[in-house]
């Protein structure tokens, strides 16, 4: 089991969390697919659930308004780093956009929501007492992440400016478009896809699970719609789904499991 417990390099994608308008089906549609308990951390905390998987917390929920976020929800992304506010600042310099400025949550670490250039959202995380997600690359946990974007181009430039996740472009097939991000150590962390059709770009979670057909079923039961898929690939067996609020996300077991 890959169980994190130092602060990951910078622009390691390192905790995820998603705000949903109505948490008590989203913790039953969730628990029943990947497994997850909750813990409710209280309302110093406003509410914020805790996912656990095998006793270390991996993600966070939150119910917010349905009208709060324009009938939009998604899963979102943190990257890390050791300085918050010189990211924060990198970001805004490379042309990206402040949505949450940084700010303390107790003693577990430090964070800020921005988007980049293109319009995708994601968060900083600077770890404390909680580097991030507590297991990542197994079942259950996350395991790969896309930015999905009309203008990958301009995200090219930016991540590479602000947390040194150097482009290298794949051959994805004909008309697509696809560049792995890597760290300096040349560790790949997750992918830039042009997708012309999307309406608005987006980071995408991949979620590791144990039989891909099993899941999809699991995330038909549970109200969730099987978008495409599943289908196999050199990396696993994929399937591209929505849970019932639509909010993206896609599933894979990975060849290396």
């Amino acid at each position: 089991m890959v169980r994190v417990t130092s602060n990951p390099p910078l622009g390691t994608p390192s905790y995820v969390d998603i705000g949903i308008p109505d948490i008590a089906r989203a913790k039953t549609f969730y628990g029943g697919l990947f497994g997850w308990s909750f813990q409710n951390l209280g309302p110093d905390a406003m509410g914020y659930e805790a996912v656990m998987l095998n006793g270390q917390m991996i993600a966070g929920m939150v119910q917010v308004p349905a009208d709060s976020t324009g009938g939009r929800h998604w899963w979102n992304l943190y990257f890390a780093t050791d300085d918050a506010d010189g990211t924060i600042k990198r970001i805004a310099d490379a042309g990206g956009e402040v949505v949450q400025p940084v700010g303390d949550v107790f003693e577990h670490g430090r964070m800020a929501m921005a988007k980049d250039p293109s319009g995708a959202q994601f968060g900083l995380w600077q770890g404390k007492s909680m580097p991030g997600s507590g297991i990542v690359n197994e079942p259950g946990s996350f395991a790969w992440e896309e930015l999905h974007t009309r203008d990958t181009a301009a995200a090219r430039s930016f991540y590479q400016t602000v947390f040194d996740l150097r482009p290298e472009k794949v051959d994805a097939g004909p008309d697509e478009e696809f560049h792995v991000l890597a760290r300096p150590d040349n560790r790949p962390i997750g992918g830039i896809a042009r997708d012309e059709k999307r309406e608005f770009p987006l980071w995408v979670m991949y979620f590791e699970v144990t039989d891909t057909d099993q899941a999809v079923q699991r995330v038909k039961d549970g109200g969730g719609v099987l978008r495409g898929g599943p289908w196999d690939t050199p990396y696993g067996r994929m399937a591209d789904v929505r849970d019932p609020f639509g909010v993206e996300f896609r599933m894979i077991h990975s060849t290396a499991q």
